[in-house]
């Protein structure tokens, strides 16, 4: 594919994802910001995790996005009493029409192009690992046989963060795999209002499909092709390995609370995240403020305090900026 055609079919991918973003504006009120940072991840491959206080429209924006991509969406409602099975499906004995009986493989809601996962830590913690094959292979395994996700595939998780009685927390492991954590915040004055004044006339919206999953797994690839310079690789690498402790030219907040810092996962995350940032801008190159703007989604959830930084209420998105300042000076 030569230059031209590159950029020209990027050009167009651009145009496509903006109508996504104008459909999904039509039932969601402002949340641009959160709105971006998942298209980047959907467009990455990416599952993403969203956390924020009930009401917030992280059920909604889910939904609405499914319905604009097309494809088969399920909603998985995490409980307590949730077990694997009731994600990934099971085997059933049957019995046909001459009365031999045989095990069958029913599939669970995990079979979908968007999943979404509401209130993932309120389940079990052998029920969250449940996802985590699917998140990071797009394959399950039950009894012995392993079966392929097929085609386009993400999980879209949400939690609270205010309520922690009778909840689990993801592990490391679990949240690693996740491309980014958004936060949802609240909505400003002038968006309240428009929420509460045309709330009847939002319900009886009906979302057109503005892509497949084809367009999404194409729109994917071509945004891989962008080129990022070599200084700049170096700069994803350095604001990952600055998160990490043991590293000397962390900054100071670093090396005093944090207890892990970001996988070799981040920095893959973050280079594809830019890329994408920039082909949504307009852009056939990554610059510096693409990297800046995403990292934060991108780290917050793989840093892992220590005690010290809990007790001092310390939160990972400070630990972040004060790394991009550094990155920045």
């Amino acid at each position: 594919m030569s230059q031209d055609e590159l950029k020209e079919k990027l050009a167009r991918a651009c145009r496509q994802v903006q109508a996504l973003e104008e459909e999904i504006g039509k039932v969601l009120v402002g949340q641009r910001q959160v709105v971006r940072e998942a298209v980047v991840a959907t467009l990455a491959g990416g599952c993403v995790l969203f956390e924020g206080a009930p009401g917030l429209g992280k059920t909604l924006f889910v939904r609405s996005l499914a319905q604009t991509l097309g494809g088969v969406f399920s909603r998985i409602q995490f409980t307590p009493d949730l077990m694997p099975a009731d994600i990934t499906g099971s085997n059933i004995l049957v019995e046909s029409e001459d009365g031999q009986k045989s095990f069958e493989f029913q599939r669970g809601p995990i079979f979908a192009n968007v999943v979404l996962a509401d209130e993932i830590n309120r389940a079990t913690p052998k029920t969250q690992s449940a996802l985590l094959e699917a998140m990071q292979e797009h394959s399950v395994t039950v009894g012995g046989e392993t079966r392929r996700i097929d085609g386009m595939f993400f999980v879209l998780a949400t939690q609270n963060p205010l309520e922690m009685e009778g909840t689990y927390p993801l592990p490391e492991a679990q949240l690693d795999r996740f491309f980014c954590k958004i936060a949802v915040p609240y909505p400003s004055t002038e968006e309240l209002v428009a929420i509460v004044r045309d709330a009847s006339k939002r319900k009886k919206t009906e979302l057109r499909q503005v892509l497949t999953p084809d367009d999404v797994l194409e729109i994917g690839e071509l945004a891989e092709q962008i080129p990022i310079a070599d200084e700049l690789l170096e700069t994803v690498v350095r604001v990952v390995k600055n998160t990490r402790p043991e590293e000397p030219t962390a900054p100071e907040s670093v090396r005093k609370y944090v207890r892990y810092g970001c996988s070799p996962r981040a920095a893959l995350a973050l280079a594809s995240a830019a890329k994408i940032s920039a082909m949504l801008d307009g852009r056939y190159n990554v610059a510096e403020k693409d990297v800046i703007e995403r990292a934060p989604s991108i780290l917050r959830h793989r840093v892992v305090l220590n005690f010290e930084g809990q007790a001092e209420n310390i939160s990972a998105d400070a630990i972040i900026a004060d790394v991009l300042a550094q990155e920045k000076s």
